[in-house]
């Protein structure tokens, strides 16, 4: 990519092309290689049970929205529903607002169970249970069989929750309980001390006889929307309605806080461990013709499941619940359909959202017979050594960047890392590191995330020197035994520009006399939409869209990346972004996001949530 002034120069590896439905439109999906052999269906036992209990509770969840949004139903819904849980009347509007708090509950509760998580079945049990008690109470009691229909449907609605006990065993985050309960506490508390201040600061706008601890349980049954035994005088109306909107407030959020707590997902620190980094470079030597990006799954952050033969393997990091694997599978193209149902077996077990970011049209392929869906998002730039050159019209500009850099004095060393001595590796890094500031550290599908690494020692580091001092420098890991792969760009933030083009040129230079055939320069992001918006006749949606992009370009650098790949005419291969479902498209594209440093959730969040 072009020199920026942040001195931190990465790729950014997301786009958006073609969307393919797995199993309705095979037309469209990559071509099938017939030496992969068909996964078979991840379908678990009771699947159609299962969408019952989920959408059985998302209808409980929409009644109880309905009847507390809206007129009708909480006229008709209202009453009976308070004097069945044993509600006084002073409930009021408190009663609305915990409705619609129980409705969302039941819809995040829902989600949960569409991910077979084991906590939400428990939930759900317990939950299901209580209302078949209190609905069996009705029947029996004074009502004289007012709620048989209801009791009738949350027992079976039990039934089934046991039956299908078996399809929840996704294991929910380990410190969940534990951090639910210290969100309750905290939330409530603050919400009690709060209201309480507020009263206590007050006392000439409450009624005469209110004592400390009718205060006190006034703020306590604000957290639910009840009124208390205080009065309020008549211009302490607003106070009376302040405190009750505070107390409810922090009574929803710690119900909503501790819910997420106890339902999330768990999201682990994804970590290589040696033995698995070296089971994973045996792997790479023994591929006869690997991907361009089977490299990179020797980034330490991420982690490793392996076919049970032990031929393949798959390498993901968990973000957001969603497990994102990179590229594709290594090892035996015979095995990759079983490494990647070990991968969906283990997504399964922790609820995670499998997806794949990055990777080849063969690999594709495997992933499509998986029952994944295929989603066209860029385009690699990929020059072939033996025919590059900087003759021609067409190669005019770099030719004559380089030219200038070359007469400004800058000169680029080409070396094997393994040629480097280790203090001058460590000084390397160093200026890397100091390079880059305080700007996101961003790559994941195509990013070593280390820099003159010892154990990278096949890895080709470029360094520009302007008057015997590093200005710049290109790291680039090994494709197979005839390619490199770009890693990393990086420069001196005051340096000129243009070292970016030397340096390219001089790596093809070096590259030709030392058996390199193909250098791969990154991705270039909906390299087709921003081409086909720019095209004569272009329609207006095409059009449309490069507008989009050329404005999203101010953050994300999308059309200035693909400009740059496209100054040396490189040859366009096509990457994928494959995920399960259309509905996990927004979390995998955060995760997606978050994972290449190009945005996702907050690091104050982040902290918040790992706390």
């Amino acid at each position: 990519m072009p020199p920026h002034g942040t001195g931190a120069e990465r790729v950014p590896h997301a786009g958006a092309g073609t969307l393919t439905r797995p199993a309705t439109r095979p037309a469209t999906r990559p071509a099938v290689s017939r030496a992969l052999p068909r996964v078979p269906a991840r379908a678990l036992a009771g699947a159609t049970a299962v969408r019952l209990v989920v959408w059985s509770t998302r209808l409980v969840g929409i009644l109880a929205l309905a009847g507390g949004l809206l007129a009708g139903p909480r006229r008709m819904l209202g009453e009976p529903f308070r004097a069945s849980v044993g509600l006084p009347e002073i409930v009021g509007v408190g009663q609305v607002v915990v409705t619609v708090v129980a409705g969302v509950g039941m819809l995040l509760l829902a989600a949960g169970l569409r991910r077979r998580k084991r906590r939400a079945w428990a939930l759900a049990v317990m939950i299901t249970a209580a209302l078949t008690a209190v609905n069996l109470g009705r029947v029996i009691g004074p009502a004289h069989g007012h709620g048989a229909e209801a009791a009738v449907v949350t027992a079976l609605l039990l039934a089934l929750l046991v039956v299908t006990r078996r399809s929840f065993p996704a294991r929910s985050d380990p410190g969940g309980v534990t951090r639910a309960a210290r969100v309750l506490v905290q939330f409530a508390v603050a919400g009690v001390a709060v209201v309480w201040l507020f009263l206590a600061l007050n006392p000439h706008r409450l009624a005469p006889g209110a004592a400390a601890t009718d205060q006190l349980l006034q703020a306590l049954l604000s957290l639910v929307g009840v009124s208390g035994p205080v009065g309020f005088t008549a211009h302490g109306v607003w106070l009376d309605d302040l405190t009750a909107t505070v107390g409810l407030t922090f009574g929803v959020l710690a119900v909503l806080g501790a819910g997420y707590f106890l339902l999330r997902s768990p999201e682990p620190e994804s970590r290589l461990e040696p033995g698995d980094e070296a089971r994973l470079r045996g792997m790479l030597a023994r591929r006869p013709d690997p991907d361009s990006l089977d490299y990179f799954a020797l980034r330490r952050d991420r982690t490793v499941v392996y076919a049970p033969s032990g031929g393949a393997a798959v390498s993901y990091r968990v973000l957001a619940g969603v497990a994102l694997a990179s590229g594709d599978p290594l090892g035996e193209q015979g095995e990759w359909g079983a490494a990647i149902a070990a991968f969906l077996d283990r997504a399964v077990a922790h609820a995670w959202v499998p997806a794949v970011l990055a990777c080849s049209e063969e690999g594709a392929t495997a992933w499509a017979r998986a029952g994944f869906s295929v989603l066209e998002f860029g385009d690699e730039a990929v020059l072939d050594t033996a025919t590059f050159t900087l003759e021609g019209r067409a190669m005019r500009g770099v030719r004559q960047t380089v030219a200038r850099a070359e007469r400004a004095g800058v000169a680029v060393d080409v070396r094997r890392v393994r040629e480097i001595e280790p203090t001058e590796r460590a000084e390397l890094a160093q200026l890397a590191r100091s390079w880059r500031g305080d700007a996101e550290e961003r790559g994941f599908s195509m990013a070593l995330s280390r820099t003159a690494d010892g154990t990278d020692g096949e890895a080709v580091l470029a360094v520009a020197h302007r008057d015997g001092v590093p200005a710049a420098l290109l790291q680039l890991v090994p494709w197979g035994r005839d390619g490199l792969s770009l890693d990393l760009m990086r420069r001196d933030p005051t340096a000129d520009t243009g070292l970016t083009e030397k340096l390219v040129v001089d790596v093809l230079r070096w590259a030709g006399g030392h058996g390199i055939a193909r250098v791969s320069l990154n991705f270039a992001v909906f390299r087709g939409a921003l081409e086909r918006g720019q095209r004569l006749g272009a329609g207006p949606v095409a059009r449309l869209w490069a507008r989009i992009l050329h404005v999203a370009s101010r953050w994300w650098q999308i059309e200035s990346l693909y400009r740059f790949n496209a100054k040396f005419r490189p040859r366009w291969v096509p990457r994928f972004l494959l995920f399960p479902a259309v509905r996990d498209l927004p979390r995998v594209l955060l995760a997606m996001l978050e994972a290449e440093g190009f945005g996702g959730r907050p690091p104050a969040l982040l902290r918040l949530l790992r706390r």
